[in-house]
């Protein structure tokens, strides 16, 4: 994709409530690391996680492929920051344990997981 083309609009991935879109995504590098992270348009991250656009994150700068190991969407901004917190306090083996579906979300987290083939 070039610089130019316009993102696609996260909209098409929340069908029901197109004004509710905060997303909390786990992302695994080539090395095996996990990183966590939130956002309004998960396409659009990725891209700048991979340095086709400008904006991603330091800690994955020149480890990729990246790949969305875990999408779920959320209510509001303030419970994205607030589930990203609590995954980040993870062990990897936890977190690979909720990517897998052997682990739940934190109860009080109302979250609708997203399947990684919308994001492609």
């Amino acid at each position: 994709m070039n610089k130019l083309e316009p993102s696609i609009s996260v909209s098409a991935l929340n069908e029901d409530n197109p004004s509710a879109c905060w997303y909390v995504y786990i992302i695994e590098n080539r090395l095996g690391q996990l990183y966590t992270g939130v956002t309004v348009d998960p396409r659009r991250r990725l891209r700048q996680h991979t340095g086709a656009i400008k904006g991603g994150a330091r800690a994955l700068k020149g480890k990729g492929p990246l790949y969305f190991r875990k999408v779920v969407q959320v209510n509001d901004k303030s419970t994205a920051l607030k589930l990203e917190y609590a995954i980040k306090r993870y062990t990897k083996a936890q977190k690979l344990a909720l990517i897998n579906d052997t682990l739940a979300l934190p109860a009080q987290f109302e979250a609708k997981p997203i399947g990684l083939a919308r994001l492609r």
